[in-house]
């Protein structure tokens, strides 16, 4: 995997983070899956379009592009290879040829100047090291005119999510965790940051609109408790408490989370996200 600048992301995702995405790909989905038809929209994709996918992951929504445009293709970028490998597996499963997948950093990967007619990010763009340049590379891959469509958080507060993880803090570390502008998952939470990154690498028609979902956690609170302490940030938290605080912590949630069981169980929790919309400039050149 050469070329990779990221190399704190790089090993987190070949790592325990990525073996468990990989390992939950479909609970992932069922928890984020809500945004996907709103981002496909937005890109525009149509039957012949070439589609990148960054930060793709397990790849559903680079299969989805894939089958949006049946006389196009749809590449997906990651930089986890466990992810990819189930990326790959599905899509050979699902038999949809016109999709490939490959490891690499965004802000570094050699594309092709101009190959793409449009990229998307499910959540997959907010732990870039230079934001700046990454998109900017992003920007020469996509032909002039070429559209930019992601989605990435918005405000912790609005996050189900995040409002029962902050309510551990009698017993977790939680700090300022989901507070907007620190790396990570909530770096692209405030929209000026968004359009002054974007500006800067060289991309223009910038829109930033509020789009939320309902994901499905699991089905029953304690299931869902699991899970949401088996993420990324719970098993962060619950590594630096002791055992009573951490058996205390998984009580407190898992009541939390009563109130939010459906009458089947289901557990469901709204997220709310910006969708970006950007393009490429007609008249660009292949810097932005």
């Amino acid at each position: 995997m050469p070329d990779i600048v990221n190399t704190e992301q790089a090993q987190a995702w070949n790592g325990p983070e990525g073996a468990h995405w990989a390992r939950n790909q479909d609970r992932w989905n069922a928890v984020n899956g809500g945004f996907d038809e709103p981002l496909l929209d937005a890109a525009g994709i149509t039957r012949d379009h070439r589609t990148l996918d960054l930060g793709c992951g397990s790849g559903q929504t680079t299969r989805l592009a894939a089958l949006r445009a049946p006389q196009g293709r749809a590449l997906g970028l990651d930089l986890s290879g466990p992810m990819l490998a189930e990326a790959r597996s599905r899509a050979e499963r699902e038999g949809i040829a016109n999709v490939s997948f490959v490891q690499g950093d965004a802000q570094t990967h050699p594309f092709e100047a101009g190959a793409f007619d449009a990229a998307i990010s499910r959540y997959g763009v907010m732990f870039f090291a230079d934001p700046v340049a990454a998109f900017g590379n992003v920007g020469r891959a996509l032909r002039p005119g070429g559209r930019l469509a992601f989605v990435c958080p918005a405000d912790a507060t609005l996050n189900d999510w995040v409002t029962a993880m902050a309510a551990l803090g009698d017993f977790l570390p939680v700090g300022d965790f989901g507070r907007p502008g620190l790396p990570g998952m909530f770096s692209l939470a405030a929209p000026d940051r968004i359009r002054d990154i974007l500006t800067a690498a060289g991309f223009t028609g910038i829109t930033v609109d509020q789009t939320q979902a309902w994901g499905t956690w699991g089905h029953g609170a304690e299931d869902a408790a699991e899970f949401l302490l088996d993420t990324g940030p719970g098993r962060h938290l619950m590594e630096q408490a002791d055992t009573t605080a951490r058996a205390r912590a998984r009580r407190t949630l898992t009541d939390h989370l009563r109130d939010h069981e459906a009458a089947d169980g289901t557990v469901r929790l709204r997220s709310t996200s910006w969708l970006v919309i950007a393009d490429r400039p007609t008249d660009s050149s292949d810097r932005p």
